[in-house]
Parts: C-alpha cells; structure tokens; sequence
C-alpha cells in the first residue's frame, strides 16, 4: 500500500474549512442514525395509511437494518476502489434521492424496497465520516474531532422517536423522510467544496464476489432472525430453524473464505490486533445493552404507564444534555488519561442508571423516570471517543476505513441483538410473574376480595371486574419484567469492564496516538 501511504500526508484542515468540515460531516451522520429509529413511532399511522397490518409494518426498520448491516463492513473495500470523498459523496446523494423514493412510495412493498435501499448506500456513511473528520484534525485534536463526531450519533437515536412522533402527529408519515432531502443536500455541497481536493488513491481490486455472496447470505438470515424471532416464537418456528442454520452455516464459509481471498471483502485480519478487537466487541456488546434498554423504556412507558408517544419521546430527550456538556472535555483529556479508565467510568454509570431503573414501580411519576435518563448522559459522553480510541489505536491510515466499517458493523449488529434479546425476555418474564402474581389473586386473599367488592360497588359488572383486576395484574407483572432486564444489563455492564482492560492503547503523541491512525 506504499503508493496510498505516499499520497496521505495531507495537512489537516485549518480554520473556517475545519468548522464546515465537522459540521457536514456531522449533519450526515446525525440524517443516518436518525432514520434508523425514525420510524419507529409513525408505524402504526404508516401501517395504517397503506393498509397493512402493523406486523407487516415492521418491515420498514427490518428492511433498513438488514441492507445497513450488510453494507457497513463493506466501506474498506469500496473505499480501495473508489476513494474515500467520492465513496461518501455517493452515500449521501443516494440517500437522499431513495429517502425521496420512501416518501413517494405508493404501497408498502415499493417502501419496504426504498428503505432497504436507502439503509444499503446509507452503510459507508458512518464509517466514512468518522475516517474523513479525523484526518480533518492534527493528531493532537483527534479526540476532540471524535467528541465531535459522537454527539451527533448518541443524539440522533434519541430525536428520532421524538421528531417522528410530531412530523406523524402533526404532518404526515412520508415528511419523516423528506426533511431528509435538505439536509443531505446541504452536506453534500459544503462536504465537495471542502473535501474535492482530498481524494484517498483509488486501487482497482478486484471483486471478490463469493465473499460478498456469503456475506449477505448471513448477515441477512441473521438480522431477520433477530427480526423475527419473537414474532414467530423462536426456535419453535421452523422459518427461524432455517434462518439460525443458514447464518451460521453462512458465517463460518464465511470466515474461511474471507481469510484465505487475496482482495477479501471485508479485512478480518484486524481481529489479530489485540487494541481492535477488544475495543470492537466491548462496544459492540454494551452498545446492545445500552440499546436494548434505549428500546424497553419507551415501550414500558407506553404500554403499561399510559404515556403517549411525545411523552415517552420527552422522558427520553434530555439523556442527550449532559452528554453534549461532556463530550468536548473527554474528547480534549483523552489524550492524556488513558481511554480505558474512561471506558470503566462510562461503564460504571449506565450500572449505576440501569440498577436506579430497575427500583422503578408503577407509582413512578415522570420526573422519577427522568432523573437516570438525565445521568446517562454522563455514561454516554465517555462511552464513544475512549472506546474508538482504543478500537482504531496504531493502525496506518489506509486501514482505518476497513477497522472503522467492521467495528461499526459490529455495533450494528449489537443493537440488533440487544433489542431482540431485551423484548423476548421481557415477554418471557412478564409471563413467569404473571402466573406467580395470579396464585396470590384469589378469592382467599382479604386483599383480593376487598378489590372486588370496592370494584363491585362503583358499579363493574362481575366480567369487567375480572378485567381489571387481570389489567392491574399484567401491569404489575410487566413493572416486575421491566425491573429483572434493567438490574440484569446492570450487572453485565459491571462484568464487562475486565475485557477493556485487555487492550493496550498506545502512549505516544498526546496519547490520541490512539485516534491517530487516520493521519
């Protein structure tokens, strides 16, 4: 790669042209994660308005999360072949144009196929914008240019729902994907003015097709499968069978292709540095806790709290207040402090936010259910820059777009098995303590027949009574499952401190030697 290494001393930017730089960069990155949850709170009224079932809604995220896992860890190989600004150039045009497409889209197939397109060129996006921001700071600055860089992608997933929740309520479903065309319009002018001249070399590799092939293959059966699951009631559903046995089948081909291909489609040889790999599945696997949980509390709220959709958005929006405050001063200090103790403070605070959740009860009031989203910010603002700091630490800057798409894809995927994960067991415990709660309910309780009599009074029918008592019953037995996930992803939060401290970021030029691969 010498002939790339030769062309790379390109000084940072200086001045006006880094502030514009940052600030397109980020616009695009913060129009990209905000559509992966966009949707989330307009499916009904999209479901709706196509004349679809609400499952069959589902397929809007579906299809965006699958065609963006598959894409992500291609931005190495596509940044070889077509470099780095055209590459990001590309992805963002393309996404506006197919975020254009879901507006129009006439019925639920044809939106379902835009998405999955729009979630496929959204893949380089990330991964492209974290590799073009860093080589837009002096190493020195490159933990400031992550802080940067983090605000808009641990904001974006927040206003998602938020934003979403009003343009459905107050406009209509397709603007939820309009207001995309503006911004992506504007990054991409100032991204071309600024970045035209900083080409990366472009190196005609070859395709290698079969590794891409087995790539979709379970990349694809696994997302689904995440997807599905609960829906289908899991390996009790021989759809999901075939799903689990082709990802896994898919995967280890995979492997055994990808590390004997000359021009692989995805650099798994990154996994033989200690720094990347640690830093990778640290991440990956707190972001799926982090997610999880970010997915569950609304859900709660809305379903057993009585919470509309802005409400439980407003009961989520200020997680991003301290973590904006914050993330300029980790990203200035994580040169000179080393990244993991930061990552283990992180850690240690969404333990700390998870474990006061999980003491919630169904008499919570709102400013009760805001004050751990408030702290979380503080988790937050140290999560991001100190654990890409040690995931990227010493590798050379043609690596750095292949290790930022593969940890990216791992993160991904991560949210993609927290959810899962955190709505089965949620069902699944909410079941157990339903069957225990109706063994206390019965007509030898003095509490239970007290209930009933008062019920009986106000006029309930014997039936509505029945009713309400199960209301209250299920209620209960949610709150119980709500509080059994959130102390259990605050102790593996705890648990998975160790692996941090696996890593060895390197000292050397402000210690953001870490973040500097990218100069």
């Amino acid at each position: 790669m010498s002939s790339q290494q030769a062309q790379i001393p390109l000084p940072p930017l200086e001045g006006a042209a880094r502030l514009w730089g940052t600030v397109a960069l980020s616009a695009a990155t913060f129009m990209n994660v905000l559509d992966s949850s966009i949707a989330n709170v307009s499916l009904p009224a999209i479901a709706g308005d196509l004349g679809v079932s609400a499952t069959q809604g589902t397929w809007v995220i579906t299809s965006f999360a699958v065609a963006n896992a598959i894409a992500v860890p291609l931005t190495g190989f596509l940044t070889q072949r077509f470099g780095q600004v055209r590459l990001f150039m590309a992805s963002i045009l393309l996404f506006v144009i197919s975020s254009w497409l879901c507006g129009l889209a006439p019925n639920m197939e044809m939106l379902i196929a835009f998405r999955a397109l729009q979630g496929f060129v959204a893949g380089p996006m990330i991964p492209m914008s974290q590799t073009l921001l860093l080589s837009s700071y002096p190493r020195a600055k490159a933990g400031l240019a992550m802080a940067l860089w983090s605000m808009t992608t641990l904001v974006a997933p927040v206003m998602g729902p938020l934003l979403g929740g009003w343009i459905t309520d107050n406009i209509s479903w397709p603007w939820i994907f309009y207001i995309n065309i503006p911004v992506g319009i504007v990054a991409a002018l100032i991204t071309w003015g600024i970045y035209r001249h900083r080409e990366s070399a472009v190196r005609k590799v070859p395709i290698d097709a079969i590794g891409l092939a087995l790539l979709v293959l379970w990349v694809g059966s696994l997302q689904l499968m995440l997807d599905k699951g609960k829906e289908l009631d899991w390996f009790h559903s021989a759809q999901i069978v075939i799903l689990a046995v082709t990802a896994v089948v898919g995967f280890a081909f995979f492997l055994v292709w990808e590390l004997t291909e000359k021009h692989p489609v995805v650099d798994l040889s990154l996994f033989k540095r200690r720094n990347f790999w640690t830093g990778a599945v640290a991440t990956a696997i707190a972001y799926g806790l982090f997610f999880g949980n970010v997915v569950l509390l609304p859900l709660w709220l809305q379903q057993f709290m009585g919470y509309t959709a802005t409400q439980a958005g407003m009961a989520m929006a200020p997680v991003g207040l301290l973590a904006i405050v914050l993330s300029p001063a980790v990203g200035i200090t994580v040169g000179r402090v080393d990244a993991r103790r930061y990552a283990t403070f992180s850690f240690l605070v969404f333990a700390l936010v998870l474990w006061m959740r999980s003491n919630f009860n169904t008499q919570a009031d709102f400013m009760t259910i805001m004050i751990p989203t408030v702290v979380q910010g503080i988790a937050m603002a140290f999560f991001f820059i100190p654990l890409v700091t040690i995931t990227l630490s010493g590798l050379t800057p043609d690596r750095i777009p292949a290790a930022s798409g593969l940890s990216n894809f791992l993160r991904i995927t991560g949210g993609a098995i927290g959810t899962s994960v955190t709505t089965t067991l949620w069902e699944n415990r909410a079941t157990l303590h339903h069957a225990q709660l109706v063994e206390a309910v019965n007509n030898g309780s003095t509490a239970t027949g007290s209930v009933m009599s008062g019920l009986g009074a106000s006029g309930f029918s014997p039936e509505q009574v029945l009713a309400q008592i199960n209301r209250l019953v299920d209620q209960q037995a949610f709150m119980l499952a709500t509080s059994d996930i959130f102390y259990a992803s605050a102790v593996l939060f705890i648990m998975l401190i160790p692996l941090v401290w696996l890593s060895r970021p390197q000292r050397g030029a402000g210690g953001s030697d870490a973040a500097a691969g990218a100069h």
